[in-house]
C-alpha cells in the first residue's frame, strides 16, 4: 500500500467521482479505477460501491479514508519538519480556534510575527467542540478553546481570563444603569449565538433557577452579527468581553453589570501530550 494509491483513493472519495479525480490528479480515468481496484485487492474488501450513479464509500472505505487523511497529515508534518531542519526561521504554525477565541490570539500572533516573520501562520476557524479531536488526530497542532477538554492525550494551559458581558445599545432603556438584576431582564429580547456553548448554558440555568423568562427569539451565526443587532437596539446580548472591548470604549455599546451572574471564561491553549511539536509551535509556546 503506497502513499500515491492512498492519495488516489482519497481524491476519488473527496470528489465523489472517478472522472473528476482523474482530472485533478492529471491521470486517465482507467488509471484511477485501476489504482482503486488494486487497493481493494490489497485490503481484501470493497471500498467504493459503484452500483449507483455516484460512487459511495462502504464502511471499510470510510475506515481507509480516515487513515489516508492521517497519512496525508503526517506527510505534511514531515515536509514541514525537514524544512525547519534546513532553516529554523521558516515553517508553518497551524492553530484552530472559533470566531471569538481567535481574538485572544491576535496580540500573541503579532508578537510571534515580529520574532519569526518567515513562519507561515494559519488560524483555522473550527468549532470549539471539535478542536480537541482535530489535535489528537493530527489535523491541528495547537488549539484555543474556552473549556477544559479533560483528556489525558492533551495538555492545556490557561492564557487569558475573560467574562461574559451583558451589552446593550446606548439608547437602550437600561444603558444608564450601572447594574441590573436578572429579573430586570425578563422582558428583554436576547440576541444569542446559534452555536451551543457551556457559557450559554450558565446563563440559561441561572434564569431558570430564578424562574425569570429568557426570551431567545433571535439567534445569529456570528459574534459580529450579534454585536451589530445589539447596536441597532434590537435586543440585548451576553458576549465575551474581549469581543466588545472596542465598542464599549467607543461608546457604541454599553456594558451593564448583572447582579448575581458572573460567567468567567478561561481561555486555554491546547496541544498534544505525546506528539513532538514543530519548531514553529514550540517557539509560539515559548512566547507564552
Amino acid at each position: 500500500m503506497d502513499l500515491f494509491t492512498l492519495a488516489v483513493f482519497r481524491t476519488v472519495a473527496t470528489e465523489k467521482s472517478f472522472s473528476r479525480a482523474a482530472v485533478k490528479l492529471a491521470r486517465t480515468q482507467p488509471a484511477i479505477s485501476l489504482a482503486v481496484k488494486r487497493l481493494e485487492e490489497e485490503v481484501g474488501q470493497i471500498l467504493i460501491d459503484r452500483s449507483g450513479r455516484q460512487p459511495r464509500l462502504t464502511d471499510a472505505g470510510q475506515v481507509v479514508l480516515d487513515h489516508a487523511r492521517r497519512f496525508e497529515n503526517l506527510t505534511s508534518e514531515l515536509d514541514v519538519a525537514l524544512a525547519e531542519l534546513r532553516d529554523n526561521a521558516t515553517g508553518r504554525l497551524l492553530i484552530g480556534a472559533n470566531e471569538s477565541a481567535t481574538l485572544y490570539l491576535l496580540p500573541l500572533i503579532s508578537r510571534y510575527r515580529r520574532c519569526y516573520p518567515r513562519v507561515k501562520v494559519q488560524v483555522r476557524r473550527s468549532q470549539s467542540s471539535k478542536i480537541p479531536t482535530e489535535i489528537i488526530e493530527g489535523d491541528l497542532e495547537l488549539g484555543v478553546i474556552s473549556y477544559d477538554p479533560n483528556d489525558t492525550r492533551l495538555v492545556t494551559r490557561i492564557i487569558y481570563t475573560d467574562h461574559l458581558a451583558c451589552v446593550v445599545a446606548p439608547q437602550h432603556r437600561l444603558a444608564r444603569r450601572r447594574s441590573v438584576s436578572i429579573a430586570d431582564l425578563g422582558v428583554e429580547t436576547f440576541i444569542g449565538h446559534i452555536v451551543v456553548s457551556p457559557y450559554k448554558e450558565v446563563v440559561v440555568r441561572e434564569f431558570e433557577r430564578l424562574k425569570v423568562p429568557l426570551n431567545r427569539d433571535l439567534e445569529m451565526p456570528t459574534v459580529e452579527a450579534i454585536r451589530k443587532m445589539v447596536q441597532r437596539n434590537e435586543g440585548v446580548a451576553f458576549l465575551p468581553r474581549m469581543c466588545v472591548e472596542e465598542e464599549i470604549a467607543q461608546g457604541t455599546l454599553r456594558e451593564i453589570h448583572v447582579r448575581g451572574l458572573m460567567a468567567e471564561r478561561k481561555i486555554r491553549l491546547v496541544r498534544p501530550a505525546a506528539r513532538t511539536l514543530s519548531h514553529a509551535a514550540s517557539a509560539f509556546l515559548a512566547l507564552l
